[in-house]
């Protein structure tokens, strides 16, 4: 069984965010990147750069948070994994699910490189739901 880098990067944005961490580090390979670019398009993150340690490449991520401290903290950062090794989950364009009526975003595995929902409506495409993010 192959391990599932697009579950664990979302595991560990996700842990990090609940935690209050201001930087995730993550491993690098090509769905990673896309997926993380797509994320800081979004604004959904703040800063991302790329680190090498002995041959292997890290992404460090630096997360937004709110910055008020009299409230409880509420996570402002929402991942979910819907497409996974052992259950593919695959949308025409037409089908492309809306999160929260279009606040949120789908990303998207296509023939054209990994996307975000609008983008794959605009270019009339479908293609494997990798997460919702909200």
């Amino acid at each position: 069984m192959g391990k599932d880098t697009i579950a664990d990067i979302i595991t560990s944005i996700r842990n990090a965010d609940m935690n209050r961490k201001g930087t995730v580090r993550i491993g690098s390979t090509n769905i990673t990147e896309s997926i993380v670019k797509i994320l800081l398009q979004e604004g959904f993150i703040e800063n991302v750069r790329k680190h090498r340690e002995n041959n292997q490449y890290f992404l460090i991520l630096t997360l937004r948070h709110r910055r008020n401290k009299k409230e409880s903290y509420k996570t402002i950062l929402n991942l979910k994994r819907i497409s996974r090794p052992g259950l593919r989950i695959y949308s025409n364009s037409q089908r492309i699910p809306r999160i929260l009526g279009g606040i949120g975003i789908v990303i998207l595995s296509t023939s054209q490189g990994i996307m975000t929902d609008r983008e794959a409506r605009l270019k009339r495409i479908g293609g494997e739901i990798l997460c919702y993010i909200w």
